[in-house]
């Protein structure tokens, strides 16, 4: 802590009066940590309770940890994640118990000493702060009463004082256990960043299968809504255009035109849905959309397929656009005769390799669309790799996993 920070802090606890609900949280908080502290301070007292409390502080360090992260969550309302469940002896001993370990032998009772200390400073300065209150019950002529009675002023006047600065102790060995719970209790560096990783790897997937949902929906609306009308449209007006005679050669021209208009906005509408989400790979699977996509190729596509293993919807769609996009660059740039397409799962993985006998030279750092693919691989943790040496062949390879 910076002593910017510090000063800063020093100023917060000091405009906080002694009475202030926080001040008292935080007495409170930090007074309900001795009581767990006793038996440590106990065996540093008797040399013949060492071991034993030693021995049940490592046996019982996970109740213990759930014991202060509840106090924390009650008393202070912050909340320390929770470590992950060992596994196995060597783990449960190496890596998980002695950050708590140092927690609850070492730092938890010294903070409840610091803890002990400003309570006593407490007592002390209330007592000395209530002099007058208290001081006429004495007896008359007892020494103290005789004692007090020349400078009941001035220790209330300290007692008030002490009252008004021992807010600042409390309020920083509160922030300091808070602190030291999070670090030695909470889960270290490394186990907080594969959550993170994990965390991310999860939210992506989700993102990715969101982002399949809404391109079906929109595929469906199309197909339901947009493509209807216009399909009814076109056949009324090739119904026109075969029915009416009677009209003149200029306004059958503009039915015969807007026909044609019709029907090519809707085979241009039926691109652009199965480009979306084709219902084949639905209805049928990735075989039968794969199928698809060989037959209507521009040149020759040799397809093997041999998929022993259930693939997710969401890499199915990948895998199909993977191939879409792969055998349409093939068809533009490799000046190819044929294409060699193989799917196969193994062990969990899909795999994807295509094959031309172009020119070669393709390569992703030009920013071709071998990016773009290697992009979609990634969105599913995928991979994508490129061999095509000049003069050819190309084989592109990818790997998707089945499951999400």
């Amino acid at each position: 802590m910076s002593s910017t920070t510090l000063r800063r802090a020093l100023v917060r606890s000091l405009r906080r009066p002694p009475w202030s609900p926080e001040v008292w949280r935080d007495v409170r908080f930090t007074a309900s940590g001795i009581p767990m502290a006793l038996p440590v301070w106990l065996a540093v007292t008797d040399p013949n309770l060492l071991f034993p409390v030693l021995a049940a502080v490592l046996v019982c360090v996970r109740p213990l940890t759930a014991v202060q992260r509840g106090r924390l969550r009650a008393l202070r309302e912050v909340e320390v994640p929770p470590l992950r469940p060992p596994v196995g002896l060597r783990a449960w001993l190496l890596g998980l118990t002695w950050r708590q370990a140092l927690y609850h032998l070492a730092v938890g009772p010294l903070l409840a000493l610091g803890a002990l200390a400003v309570l006593y400073a407490w007592a002390a300065a209330l007592v000395l702060a209530t002099v007058y209150a208290w001081i006429w019950l004495l007896p008359a002529g007892t020494e103290l009463r005789a004692d007090l009675a020349g400078q009941d002023v001035l220790f209330t006047v300290g007692g008030v004082l002490l009252l008004a600065v021992l807010s600042v102790p409390g309020t920083q060995l509160a922030r300091l256990e808070v602190w030291a719970a999070r670090w030695l209790l909470g889960p270290d560096r490394a186990e907080a960043l594969e959550r993170r990783v994990e965390e991310i790897a999860e939210s992506r997937a989700g993102l990715v299968d969101a982002v399949d949902a809404e391109r079906r929906r929109i595929e469906r609306d199309l197909h339901d809504g947009a493509q209807q009308r216009l399909t009814s449209l076109a056949m009324n007006l090739g119904l026109a255009r075969r029915t009416l005679k009677d009209v003149s050669p200029e306004a059958m021209r503009v039915i015969v035109d807007a026909h044609e208009e019709a029907q090519a906005a809707i085979d241009e509408l039926r691109d652009l849905v199965r480009g979306l989400h084709p219902a084949v790979l639905e209805d049928r699977g990735l075989d039968a959309a794969l199928s698809g996509i060989a037959a209507r190729a521009p040149l020759p596509v040799r397809l093997a397929v041999d998929l022993a293993e259930r693939i997710a919807p969401t890499v199915e769609a990948v895998a199909y656009f993977t191939v879409s996009e792969a055998l349409t660059n093939v068809a533009k740039h490799a000046k190819a005769n044929r294409v060699d397409l193989s799917v196969r799962t193994a062990a969990g993985r899909l795999r994807l390799v295509i094959s031309d006998d172009g020119v070669g030279g393709a390569d992703p750092a030009r920013g071709t669309g071998l990016t773009g693919l290697r992009k979609r691989a990634a969105s599913v943790d995928g991979t994508l790799s490129v061999l095509s040496p000049l003069g050819g062949p190309t084989t592109i390879t990818v790997e998707l996993p089945c499951a999400l």
